[in-house]
Protein backbone atom coordinates (compact mmCIF):
# COMPACT_ATOMS: atom_id res chain seq x y z
CA UNK A 1 0.00 0.00 0.00
CA UNK A 2 1.41 3.18 -1.08
CA UNK A 3 1.31 6.31 1.94
CA UNK A 4 -1.12 8.21 0.37
CA UNK A 5 -3.57 5.18 0.81
CA UNK A 6 -2.28 4.24 4.14
CA UNK A 7 -2.98 7.69 5.22
CA UNK A 8 -6.84 8.08 3.29
CA UNK A 9 -7.73 5.16 5.10
CA UNK A 10 -6.40 6.08 8.56
CA UNK A 11 -8.15 9.61 8.02
CA UNK A 12 -11.43 7.40 7.14
CA UNK A 13 -10.91 5.40 9.89
CA UNK A 14 -10.56 8.56 12.27
CA UNK A 15 -14.05 9.37 10.90
CA UNK A 16 -15.30 6.95 11.19
CA UNK A 17 -14.70 6.11 15.11
CA UNK A 18 -15.40 9.72 15.78
CA UNK A 19 -18.61 9.48 14.09
CA UNK A 20 -19.71 6.10 15.99
CA UNK A 21 -18.35 7.67 19.29
CA UNK A 22 -20.82 10.41 18.48
CA UNK A 23 -23.51 8.62 17.79
CA UNK A 24 -23.12 6.37 20.92
CA UNK A 25 -23.25 9.21 23.01
CA UNK A 26 -26.30 10.74 21.61
CA UNK A 27 -27.93 7.32 21.79
CA UNK A 28 -26.75 6.66 25.81
CA UNK A 29 -28.03 10.28 26.06
CA UNK A 30 -31.16 9.62 24.81
CA UNK A 31 -31.86 6.67 26.61
CA UNK A 32 -32.25 8.01 29.78
CA UNK A 33 -35.33 9.97 29.10
CA UNK A 34 -36.70 7.19 26.97
CA UNK A 35 -38.86 4.34 28.92
CA UNK A 36 -37.98 0.70 28.38
CA UNK A 37 -41.48 -0.18 26.74
CA UNK A 38 -43.55 2.54 25.38
CA UNK A 39 -46.54 4.13 27.28
CA UNK A 40 -49.89 5.98 26.53
CA UNK A 41 -51.69 8.01 29.10
CA UNK A 42 -55.26 7.85 28.97
CA UNK A 43 -57.30 11.63 27.42
CA UNK A 44 -57.55 13.86 30.19
CA UNK A 45 -61.53 14.22 31.27
CA UNK A 46 -63.14 17.46 30.55
CA UNK A 47 -62.60 21.03 32.70
CA UNK A 48 -65.34 22.84 34.65
CA UNK A 49 -64.49 25.98 32.36
CA UNK A 50 -65.62 24.05 29.36
CA UNK A 51 -62.25 22.61 27.65
CA UNK A 52 -62.15 20.35 25.06
CA UNK A 53 -60.38 16.73 26.33
CA UNK A 54 -56.60 16.92 25.85
CA UNK A 55 -55.86 14.08 23.88
CA UNK A 56 -53.76 10.76 24.92
CA UNK A 57 -49.95 10.92 24.93
CA UNK A 58 -47.84 8.11 23.60
CA UNK A 59 -44.01 8.08 24.62
CA UNK A 60 -42.49 5.33 22.55
CA UNK A 61 -39.99 2.66 24.35
CA UNK A 62 -36.29 2.04 23.29
CA UNK A 63 -37.61 -1.09 20.56
CA UNK A 64 -39.45 2.05 19.17
CA UNK A 65 -36.49 4.40 19.57
CA UNK A 66 -34.02 2.24 18.32
CA UNK A 67 -36.38 1.79 14.74
CA UNK A 68 -36.26 4.79 14.30
CA UNK A 69 -32.69 5.78 15.32
CA UNK A 70 -30.46 3.20 13.63
CA UNK A 71 -31.16 2.97 10.12
CA UNK A 72 -30.45 6.91 10.43
CA UNK A 73 -27.31 6.57 12.65
CA UNK A 74 -25.94 3.55 9.57
CA UNK A 75 -26.89 5.96 6.50
CA UNK A 76 -24.62 8.73 8.41
CA UNK A 77 -21.86 6.10 9.10
CA UNK A 78 -21.80 5.50 5.29
CA UNK A 79 -21.78 9.24 4.44
CA UNK A 80 -18.76 9.42 7.20
CA UNK A 81 -17.04 6.49 5.71
CA UNK A 82 -17.18 7.98 1.89
CA UNK A 83 -16.65 11.97 2.79
CA UNK A 84 -13.26 10.62 4.58
CA UNK A 85 -11.99 8.36 1.92
CA UNK A 86 -12.95 10.74 -0.92
CA UNK A 87 -11.73 14.29 1.35
CA UNK A 88 -8.51 11.50 3.42
CA UNK A 89 -7.32 11.04 -0.49
CA UNK A 90 -7.35 14.40 -1.73
CA UNK A 91 -5.89 15.89 1.54
CA UNK A 92 -3.34 13.14 1.79
CA UNK A 93 -2.43 14.55 -1.72
CA UNK A 94 -2.38 17.50 -1.01
CA UNK A 95 -0.05 16.96 2.02
CA UNK A 96 2.52 14.57 0.50
CA UNK A 97 2.91 16.68 -2.73
CA UNK A 98 5.97 18.20 -1.41
CA UNK A 99 7.49 14.70 -0.62
CA UNK A 100 6.71 14.20 -4.40
CA UNK A 101 8.86 17.38 -5.29
CA UNK A 102 11.91 16.04 -3.14
CA UNK A 103 11.75 12.60 -4.70
CA UNK A 104 11.97 14.10 -8.09
CA UNK A 105 15.14 15.81 -6.94
CA UNK A 106 16.38 13.20 -4.98
CA UNK A 107 16.04 10.76 -8.38
CA UNK A 108 17.84 13.74 -10.67
CA UNK A 109 20.72 14.13 -8.03
CA UNK A 110 20.76 10.26 -8.50
CA UNK A 111 21.55 10.59 -12.18
CA UNK A 112 23.94 12.82 -11.39
CA UNK A 113 22.36 16.47 -11.53
CA UNK A 114 23.16 18.14 -8.82
CA UNK A 115 21.96 21.71 -10.23
CA UNK A 116 18.58 20.54 -9.42
CA UNK A 117 16.65 22.24 -6.43
CA UNK A 118 13.28 21.68 -5.08
CA UNK A 119 12.60 25.28 -4.11
CA UNK A 120 9.76 24.49 -2.31
CA UNK A 121 7.25 27.10 -2.18
CA UNK A 122 4.45 28.00 0.67
CA UNK A 123 5.34 28.72 4.63
CA UNK A 124 7.80 27.28 6.41
CA UNK A 125 6.99 24.15 7.74
CA UNK A 126 8.04 20.75 8.17
CA UNK A 127 7.94 19.91 4.99
CA UNK A 128 9.52 23.40 3.59
CA UNK A 129 12.79 22.56 6.43
CA UNK A 130 13.10 19.56 4.71
CA UNK A 131 13.14 20.74 1.22
CA UNK A 132 15.19 23.78 2.20
CA UNK A 133 17.61 21.00 4.04
CA UNK A 134 17.96 18.94 0.63
CA UNK A 135 18.88 21.62 -1.59
CA UNK A 136 21.64 22.99 0.99
CA UNK A 137 22.87 19.69 0.90
CA UNK A 138 22.71 19.28 -3.00
CA UNK A 139 24.82 22.73 -3.16
CA UNK A 140 27.02 21.61 -1.04
CA UNK A 141 27.04 18.45 -2.83
CA UNK A 142 28.00 20.35 -5.86
CA UNK A 143 30.58 22.13 -4.39
CA UNK A 144 32.03 19.43 -2.97
CA UNK A 145 32.32 17.16 -5.95
CA UNK A 146 33.30 20.49 -8.33
CA UNK A 147 36.34 20.69 -5.94
CA UNK A 148 37.09 17.06 -6.46
CA UNK A 149 37.22 17.44 -9.88
CA UNK A 150 39.69 20.22 -9.90
CA UNK A 151 41.78 18.86 -6.84
CA UNK A 152 41.90 15.67 -9.44
CA UNK A 153 42.86 17.34 -12.75
CA UNK A 154 45.14 19.76 -10.54
CA UNK A 155 46.85 16.66 -8.75
CA UNK A 156 47.22 14.63 -12.10
CA UNK A 157 48.92 18.25 -13.91
CA UNK A 158 51.25 18.59 -11.00
CA UNK A 159 52.36 14.58 -10.86
CA UNK A 160 52.57 14.78 -14.82
CA UNK A 161 54.83 18.14 -14.64
CA UNK A 162 57.86 16.27 -12.92
CA UNK A 163 56.89 12.76 -15.02
CA UNK A 164 57.33 14.72 -18.29
CA UNK A 165 60.82 16.56 -17.22
CA UNK A 166 62.60 13.81 -16.10
CA UNK A 167 61.44 11.96 -19.37
CA UNK A 168 63.19 14.86 -21.31
CA UNK A 169 66.19 15.23 -19.09
CA UNK A 170 66.61 11.16 -20.00
CA UNK A 171 65.94 11.70 -23.60
CA UNK A 172 68.36 14.81 -24.05
CA UNK A 173 71.27 12.91 -21.99
CA UNK A 174 70.48 9.51 -24.44
CA UNK A 175 70.69 11.73 -27.81
CA UNK A 176 73.60 13.95 -26.18
CA UNK A 177 76.45 11.36 -24.86
CA UNK A 178 78.60 13.89 -24.01
CA UNK A 179 76.63 15.79 -21.83
CA UNK A 180 77.85 16.24 -17.99
CA UNK A 181 76.09 13.59 -15.79
CA UNK A 182 76.52 15.27 -12.82
CA UNK A 183 74.16 18.20 -13.83
CA UNK A 184 72.14 15.34 -15.06
CA UNK A 185 72.11 13.38 -11.62
CA UNK A 186 71.10 16.97 -9.92
CA UNK A 187 68.31 18.11 -12.03
CA UNK A 188 66.67 14.80 -11.45
CA UNK A 189 67.12 14.66 -7.78
CA UNK A 190 65.56 18.40 -7.70
CA UNK A 191 62.41 16.89 -10.01
CA UNK A 192 62.41 13.59 -7.64
CA UNK A 193 62.47 15.57 -4.38
CA UNK A 194 59.57 17.43 -5.98
CA UNK A 195 57.44 14.72 -6.90
CA UNK A 196 58.23 12.95 -3.44
CA UNK A 197 56.96 15.99 -1.21
CA UNK A 198 53.54 16.06 -3.34
CA UNK A 199 53.04 12.59 -2.87
CA UNK A 200 53.51 12.98 0.43
CA UNK A 201 51.44 15.65 0.74
CA UNK A 202 48.81 14.11 -1.41
CA UNK A 203 49.05 11.38 1.97
CA UNK A 204 48.57 13.40 4.64
CA UNK A 205 45.58 15.79 3.18
CA UNK A 206 44.08 11.76 2.54
CA UNK A 207 44.82 10.90 6.17
CA UNK A 208 43.27 14.28 7.78
CA UNK A 209 40.18 13.34 5.54
CA UNK A 210 39.62 10.37 6.27
CA UNK A 211 40.21 11.62 10.18
CA UNK A 212 42.03 8.26 11.09
CA UNK A 213 44.28 9.35 13.94
CA UNK A 214 43.98 8.85 17.66
CA UNK A 215 43.17 11.86 19.59
CA UNK A 216 45.57 12.82 22.58
CA UNK A 217 46.15 16.40 24.51
CA UNK A 218 47.62 18.49 22.77
CA UNK A 219 49.23 22.33 23.28
CA UNK A 220 49.36 24.46 20.28
CA UNK A 221 51.60 26.90 22.37
CA UNK A 222 54.02 23.66 21.93
CA UNK A 223 53.82 23.13 18.37
CA UNK A 224 54.07 26.56 17.85
CA UNK A 225 57.66 27.04 19.36
CA UNK A 226 58.83 23.87 17.66
CA UNK A 227 57.97 25.13 14.09
CA UNK A 228 59.05 28.36 14.80
CA UNK A 229 62.50 26.60 15.71
CA UNK A 230 62.66 24.13 12.58
CA UNK A 231 62.10 26.91 10.00
CA UNK A 232 63.81 29.56 11.57
CA UNK A 233 66.67 29.08 9.53
CA UNK A 234 64.53 29.03 6.36
CA UNK A 235 63.41 32.23 8.01
CA UNK A 236 66.85 33.51 8.21
CA UNK A 237 68.01 32.87 4.89
CA UNK A 238 65.06 35.28 3.24
CA UNK A 239 65.27 37.78 5.49
CA UNK A 240 61.89 37.50 7.49
CA UNK A 241 61.54 37.21 11.47
CA UNK A 242 59.63 35.22 13.50
CA UNK A 243 57.59 36.33 16.38
CA UNK A 244 56.06 34.12 18.82
CA UNK A 245 53.42 35.34 21.23
CA UNK A 246 50.67 34.37 23.80
CA UNK A 247 50.26 31.47 26.29
CA UNK A 248 49.15 27.86 26.42
CA UNK A 249 46.38 26.66 24.12
CA UNK A 250 45.07 23.42 24.90
CA UNK A 251 43.08 20.72 23.35
CA UNK A 252 43.01 17.63 21.68
CA UNK A 253 44.13 15.72 18.84
CA UNK A 254 46.74 14.66 16.67
CA UNK A 255 50.21 16.00 17.69
CA UNK A 256 51.50 14.92 14.14
CA UNK A 257 48.24 16.33 12.01
CA UNK A 258 48.56 19.63 14.55
CA UNK A 259 51.95 19.67 13.98
CA UNK A 260 51.88 19.84 10.46
CA UNK A 261 48.96 22.48 10.37
CA UNK A 262 51.29 24.67 12.03
CA UNK A 263 54.53 24.30 9.83
CA UNK A 264 52.74 24.71 6.89
CA UNK A 265 50.95 28.41 8.22
CA UNK A 266 54.31 29.18 9.23
CA UNK A 267 56.09 28.05 5.81
CA UNK A 268 53.61 29.52 4.25
CA UNK A 269 53.88 32.50 5.99
CA UNK A 270 57.43 32.74 5.31
CA UNK A 271 57.55 32.17 1.61
CA UNK A 272 54.54 34.53 0.73
CA UNK A 273 56.33 37.39 2.74
CA UNK A 274 57.97 40.79 1.21
CA UNK A 275 61.33 39.93 -0.22
CA UNK A 276 63.06 42.04 2.34
CA UNK A 277 62.61 42.75 6.37
CA UNK A 278 59.35 40.05 6.03
CA UNK A 279 57.98 39.86 9.31
CA UNK A 280 55.76 36.36 10.66
CA UNK A 281 53.85 36.40 13.75
CA UNK A 282 52.51 33.60 15.69
CA UNK A 283 50.25 33.84 18.32
CA UNK A 284 48.59 30.87 20.64
CA UNK A 285 46.01 31.86 23.49
CA UNK A 286 42.89 30.05 24.93
CA UNK A 287 40.05 31.85 24.65
CA UNK A 288 36.37 30.32 25.88
CA UNK A 289 35.48 28.75 22.45
CA UNK A 290 38.61 27.18 22.40
CA UNK A 291 42.48 26.94 21.70
CA UNK A 292 43.39 29.69 19.00
CA UNK A 293 46.23 30.08 16.80
CA UNK A 294 46.96 32.94 14.39
CA UNK A 295 49.51 33.16 12.41
CA UNK A 296 49.99 36.80 10.56
CA UNK A 297 52.85 37.69 8.23
CA UNK A 298 53.65 40.49 5.75
CA UNK A 299 53.15 40.77 2.01
CA UNK A 300 51.70 41.83 -1.13
CA UNK A 301 47.98 43.30 -0.58
CA UNK A 302 45.48 40.34 -1.63
CA UNK A 303 41.93 40.79 -3.05
CA UNK A 304 39.50 38.99 -0.52
CA UNK A 305 37.82 37.50 -3.77
CA UNK A 306 41.13 35.80 -4.21
CA UNK A 307 41.76 34.75 -0.18
CA UNK A 308 39.13 32.93 -0.08
CA UNK A 309 39.91 29.93 -2.92
CA UNK A 310 43.41 30.58 -0.81
CA UNK A 311 42.53 26.88 0.70
CA UNK A 312 41.58 24.85 -2.46
CA UNK A 313 44.54 22.72 -3.77
CA UNK A 314 46.94 23.75 -5.79
CA UNK A 315 45.76 27.06 -5.31
CA UNK A 316 49.09 30.45 -4.88
CA UNK A 317 47.82 34.16 -3.58
CA UNK A 318 50.69 36.08 -5.47
CA UNK A 319 53.47 34.58 -7.52
CA UNK A 320 56.22 36.14 -5.54
CA UNK A 321 56.97 33.78 -4.05
CA UNK A 322 60.53 32.00 -3.28
CA UNK A 323 61.04 29.31 -6.14
CA UNK A 324 63.37 26.71 -3.97
CA UNK A 325 60.80 26.68 -1.22
CA UNK A 326 57.59 27.29 -3.01
CA UNK A 327 56.10 23.96 -2.03
CA UNK A 328 53.18 21.67 -4.14
CA UNK A 329 50.20 24.21 -3.87
CA UNK A 330 48.77 22.09 -0.79
CA UNK A 331 49.51 23.75 2.36
CA UNK A 332 46.60 25.55 2.96
CA UNK A 333 44.37 22.66 1.43
CA UNK A 334 45.92 20.45 3.83
CA UNK A 335 45.76 23.09 6.97
CA UNK A 336 41.91 23.18 5.97
CA UNK A 337 41.48 19.62 5.93
CA UNK A 338 43.23 18.96 9.14
CA UNK A 339 41.36 21.70 11.02
CA UNK A 340 37.95 20.57 9.72
CA UNK A 341 39.08 16.82 10.67
CA UNK A 342 39.70 18.48 14.42
CA UNK A 343 36.01 19.85 14.04
CA UNK A 344 37.58 23.66 14.25
CA UNK A 345 37.17 26.64 12.05
CA UNK A 346 39.96 28.61 9.77
CA UNK A 347 39.64 31.99 8.90
CA UNK A 348 41.77 33.65 6.32
CA UNK A 349 41.66 37.68 6.26
CA UNK A 350 43.95 39.75 4.22
CA UNK A 351 45.55 42.42 6.48
CA UNK A 352 44.95 45.83 5.50
CA UNK A 353 48.60 46.81 5.36
CA UNK A 354 49.49 44.01 2.88
CA UNK A 355 49.80 39.86 3.82
CA UNK A 356 47.45 37.65 5.30
CA UNK A 357 46.26 36.87 9.07
CA UNK A 358 44.84 33.08 9.45
CA UNK A 359 43.04 32.05 12.05
CA UNK A 360 42.24 28.64 13.40
CA UNK A 361 40.50 27.81 16.53
CA UNK A 362 40.07 24.17 17.69
CA UNK A 363 37.79 23.33 20.63
CA UNK A 364 38.61 23.40 24.34
CA UNK A 365 39.35 19.19 25.46
CA UNK A 366 36.99 18.09 28.30
CA UNK A 367 37.98 19.00 31.87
Amino acid sequence: MSVRLKLTFSYAGFLMIAGAGLIAVVWVFLLRYVPDRAVRLQPLGEHTNGHQQLPGLFIPGRADLWDAFAPKAALMLVVLLVVGLVGGWILAGHMLAPLNRITAATRAAGTGNLSHRVRLPGRRDEFRELADAFDSMLAQLEAHVAEQQRFTANASHELRTPLAITGTLLDVARKDPDHDPAELLDRLQTVNTRAIDLTEALLVLSKADRRSFTREPVDLSLTAEEAAETLLPLAEKHGVSIETTGGPAPTNGSPALLLQMTMNLVHNAIVHNLTEHGVVRVLTDAATEGAVLIVESSGERLDPRLVDTLTEPFQRGTERTHVDQAGVGLGLAIVKSIVQAHDGTLVLTPRSGGGLRVTVRLPTPPA
